[in-house]
């Protein structure tokens, strides 16, 4: 799940937005009331959205930034004497006041971004280290031995085995190791 985390300075600018956002379908993580609060729950989520004012009271938006992961996206919310400071190839920044529609729409075509970077993420082929692709050859080997087949049927013997028992390859292929 792709989670939005709301951080202004002021608890009932964040509820409002989390609540504005909720009933517009969007699902809200958490409202935060400074930056060390929202940067509590980017260990917990694989890619979010951040929305928050220019400044925080223990921080401005750019630190914010510099602690977000790579997966996460950030729209700042900003007076219009602030909104000309945002530095916008890494951030959406919208001006306030702010037009609900517009704050809506934006969350959405941030989070439909978010979706298709996920998307071409997880459609890349798992890459293995050397030690990893070593233990996965090693797998195929002994499986070419003890059963009598070709290498491509021990790789799918292997991807099979890891697809049906809900580990990954490396795994099946430790397991293999172990048991012949």
């Amino acid at each position: 799940m792709i989670g939005v985390i709301v951080a202004f300075p002021n608890l009932e600018e964040a509820k409002a937005i989390k609540s504005l956002l909720m009933r517009n379908g969007i699902q809200v993580i958490a409202a935060c009331t400074s930056g060390s609060q929202a940067i509590t729950f980017f260990g917990d989520l694989d890619e979010a959205l951040v929305i928050c004012g220019y400044k925080l009271p223990d921080m401005l938006h750019t630190e914010l930034l510099e602690n977000m992961p790579d997966e996460f996206e950030m729209l700042v919310v900003a007076s219009q004497n602030h909104y000309g400071d945002c530095d916008r190839s890494r951030v959406v920044c919208l001006p306030m006041p702010i037009k609900v529609q517009e704050l809506i729409d934006t969350t959405n075509i941030l989070l439909h971004g978010l979706y298709q970077k996920r998307k071409k993420r997880r459609s890349r082929p798992k890459t293995y280290s050397a030690e990893e692709r070593a233990v996965i050859e090693s797998a195929k080997e002994r499986l070419m031995d003890q059963k009598r087949i070709s290498e491509e049927e021990a790789h799918r013997y292997l991807q099979k085995s890891s697809m049906d028992s809900g580990v990954n390859m490396v795994e099946m292929a430790q397991m293999v190791l172990e048991i012949f």
